[in-house]
């Protein structure tokens, strides 16, 4: 398929928002495998209109983003109103659900580990406040302490939580001991196609400069099963001749029969640090446009909510086509930024609302006549619809510049306020 002569209108919705430069990707985290976020983060932001939700190839991973994904499609079925609203463009069969691997070391495929009984008495724990994920504890807290949600999941628990560790590596410098280290694993996609292949859409390969041998060997395992995917990505950072080194993948993987995407990680799970930390993407983005191989260029690593507004300051995205045009051809129109994913930015929004659902008391799920029990709504971000919309707002929130029109934007925020 000539992705890049095809016109828009005849896209899958997904698809169609690739083509039309307005791609949005919610990153989960190659090794992030906290069930019940991954959950509820693909419930509200399949609700929110993301195109792509990029996941742990892990078969309990993606169970828990489909069973997401359904749950949207199921409170759209019980609340059509929700689907009027701007911004709401969920519709069936997206988004597409995405497994990350890697061909080798990467810091995406890490966790930090550490011996909580080898720390000083006396630290003050600059790994546990600076972690995003609140995936450090410590079970002797204070009785007045605020408890973080990882205490009140694990209670008996110190040291890092493996599942909610995504190895961001920001505790690895803090620590006065130095006592944090990671461990780090590769993909085995042999094992794992089987098991994971069937129920996503689409792959997304970590790779770096330098590595196009250990790169082959992995698409060696993943060129059998290309067939089955929607998209493929390539994610690398910048480095010396990254260029060269992603001609010579697009040399290696072609023909492909779905669309390449080119992920530039300016600044790996930066994106919640400041708004600074998008520069290096915007300047890897720009790069890859103006001297990489054929594909989609989407930006990733550092991105937060300055990423739009700086992408359309430099003219780096295409103008948003007039609600109910027919479509252009993508020749038309010179090479642009087609897609942004967010991952730790993203999560970080809606984390505060995640630590409250925890908190609360199983509740039942009422859509339209059915109801389901607290015993299987418990963790369910839609058992809790005051909760639901504030999430669901920020998802929008986030989503919306890059989707809609300037004009559109206060509706789209608006629009969630309904009960």
């Amino acid at each position: 398929m000539n992705c890049f002569n095809a016109r828009v209108t005849d896209y899958s919705p997904p698809l169609r928002s690739l083509a039309e430069g307005h791609w949005f990707k919610l990153i989960c985290g190659a090794s992030f495998q906290c069930l019940p976020d991954v959950r509820n983060l693909a419930l509200v932001f399949a609700l929110a209109g993301a195109d792509c939700i990029d996941i742990a190839a892990d078969p309990a991973v993606v169970s828990a983003a489909r069973d997401g994904i359904a749950a949207a499609r199921h409170w759209l079925a019980a609340h059509p109103a929700l689907n009027n609203g701007h911004g709401v463009r969920m519709q069936p069969g997206s988004p597409w659900l995405m497994v990350s691997l890697n061909d080798g070391e990467d810091p995406h495929f890490r966790k930090a580990e550490f011996d909580p009984q080898g720390c000083l008495a006396d630290c003050h724990r600059p790994c546990e406040s600076i972690c995003p994920a609140d995936a450090i504890a410590f079970t002797d807290l204070a009785p007045t302490a605020t408890p973080h949600l990882s205490d009140l999941a694990s209670p008996q628990m110190s040291g890092v939580l493996d599942d909610r560790c995504y190895g961001c590596g920001r505790c690895l410098p803090v620590c006065p001991i130095h006592h944090i280290h990671t461990r780090s694993y590769v993909s085995s996609p042999v094992a794992i196609a089987p098991l994971i292949l069937p129920d996503v859409d689409a792959i997304e390969i970590h790779t770096q400069v330098g590595r196009l041998a250990d790169f082959e060997r992995l698409w060696g395992a993943i060129a059998p099963h290309k067939n089955r995917l929607k998209a493929l990505a390539i994610s690398c950072p910048d480095g010396e001749e990254l260029l060269e080194y992603l001609w010579a993948i697009h040399q290696l993987i072609t023909p492909m029969p779905c669309p390449v995407i080119w992920q530039t990680d300016g600044r790996a799970m930066s994106g919640d640090i400041g708004k600074g930390a998008t520069h290096a993407t915007i300047r890897l983005g720009q790069k890859v446009l103006h001297g990489g191989p054929p594909g989609y260029v989407q930006l990733a690593g550092g991105t937060n909510a300055y990423t739009v507004p700086k992408l359309r300051e430099l003219g780096l995205l295409r103008p948003l086509a007039p609600s109910g045009s027919q479509g252009e051809t993508l020749s038309n129109f010179p090479r642009t930024i087609h897609g942004v994913a967010y991952g730790s930015y993203a999560r970080t929004l809606l984390s505060p609302i995640l630590q409250t659902l925890a908190t609360q008391p199983p509740n039942p799920i009422h859509l339209g006549e059915q109801s389901l029990q607290p015993s299987e709504a418990s963790q369910a971000l839609e058992a809790f619809p005051a909760l639901l919309h504030s999430a669901l707002q920020q998802a929008i929130e986030l989503i919306s510049p890059l989707k809609l029109n300037e004009s559109d934007l206060t509706p789209a925020i608006a629009s969630t306020n309904q009960p």
